[in-house]
């Protein structure tokens, strides 16, 4: 499952999020209807399948327990974190005490991010996306390791066997 995308949506008045149907579909709705909602990062809500929210949940008990960010992640995120099911009209109901944790209202953007959705307010998505873009090669770079290494001439194909020296006896 691979979720990107953008999308600018408006919760109604009972805090519902229409879920778009290329969504819903990667998620493997309606057999996958329950989504965790979670304080995500950056003032964002995180939005997890089942699946994904148990290996993240698997991935967090690797972690020593006796470590302090461990321990207060593992209590602020699992406190706050709720299951919701999708509805038969594709729609799902955002917690109140978590779209105030997110300064969400009415206005919202949704998005793929690779393994889950974030819910952010359009606000503060059009901030966070001004503050970002402008540095998006440098943010590139950094999150896929660095530069590509330089092309050396002088080396054979990476498919094609090198020479050994000869050792002497």
């Amino acid at each position: 499952m691979l979720l990107t995308g953008t999308f600018a949506r408006a919760l109604d008045d009972k805090l519902r999020l229409a879920i778009p149907k290329l969504l819903r579909d990667a998620i493997g709705h309606p057999q996958n209807s329950v989504i965790y909602i979670a304080p995500g990062t950056d003032g964002s809500l995180a939005l997890y399948t089942e699946d994904v929210f148990s290996k993240l949940a698997d991935h967090l008990a690797l972690a020593p327990p006796t470590g302090e960010d461990v321990r207060a992640f593992s209590r602020l995120f699992y406190a706050q974190a709720q299951p919701a099911e999708i509805d038969r009209q594709g729609r799902l109901r955002i917690p109140p005490e978590l779209a105030q944790w997110a300064g969400i209202d009415k206005d919202v953007v949704l998005l793929g991010v690779r393994d889950h959705l974030e819910l952010w307010s359009a606000a503060a998505w059009q901030s966070y996306l001004q503050d970002k873009q402008a540095h998006y090669d440098e943010i590139a770079e950094k999150a896929l390791g660095g530069s590509p290494p330089k092309a050396n001439l002088n080396a054979p194909p990476s498919d094609v066997p090198t020479a050994r020296p000869m050792q002497p006896r």
